[in-house]
């Protein structure tokens, strides 16, 4: 049977007519927006075929990568677009202020982040919460980074909040728990 997680109410409140970059978009997450979808892997890569057979098994479809580039180093001219938006994305990279970074020079309007919560997946239960001290320290370079597919941080809703306030951005809205996946929390940066 296939299954697709509902839109999200708070994503169409903000970025409804306006044009986006979705990172690691899948096709059993839908946003029902106007973006297009940045993955790190093309269509003939393994990493994808993996990934597109756990989409099929989802929900009987794959949703295409139009654009092939890591998400913390966007192929796109500053302020190109409306909004970045991502999905249980955000803890796969090692440095996510940089990522956080990067979609505010491509992005004009919003940064929309459904987050998972630090317990919601059974691998990453009884780990600790990222402290921020190490945030930096990732992002200064003083920790050897991995390239690893793994979740790299965990956080609480104000724990995002404090590491995003901390980088000079500004949270306009969150949502804990998210209603559109459940296991997570939605942070909104406005630019």
């Amino acid at each position: 049977m296939a299954m697709k997680f509902r839109e999200s109410e708070l994503a169409h409140l903000y970025l409804d007519g306006l044009t986006g970059i979705e990172i690691g978009g899948a096709a059993h997450n839908p946003f029902g927006l106007n973006t297009i979808n940045v993955d790190r892997i093309s269509h003939t890569s393994l990493g994808f075929e993996l990934y597109a057979l756990e989409q099929v098994r989802l929900c009987g479809e794959v949703l295409p990568v139009d654009v092939v580039a890591p998400g913390d180093k966007l192929p796109f001219a500053d302020k190109s677009y409306d909004f970045v938006i991502s999905s249980h994305v955000i803890e796969h990279f090692f440095d996510p202020i940089a990522a956080l970074k990067e979609w505010a020079r491509v992005a004009t309007k919003y940064i929309f982040i459904i987050c998972p919560l630090r317990d919601a997946l059974e691998s990453d239960k009884d780990k600790p919460l990222t402290p921020l001290d190490e945030h930096l320290a990732r992002h200064a370079g003083d920790i050897p980074r991995l390239d690893t597919d793994e979740h790299h941080s965990r956080w609480t809703c104000e724990s995002f909040c404090k590491m995003v306030d901390h980088i000079g951005l500004e949270v306009i809205a969150t949502e804990n728990p998210d209603k559109k996946v459940g296991n997570g929390f939605t942070v909104v940066i406005g630019l």
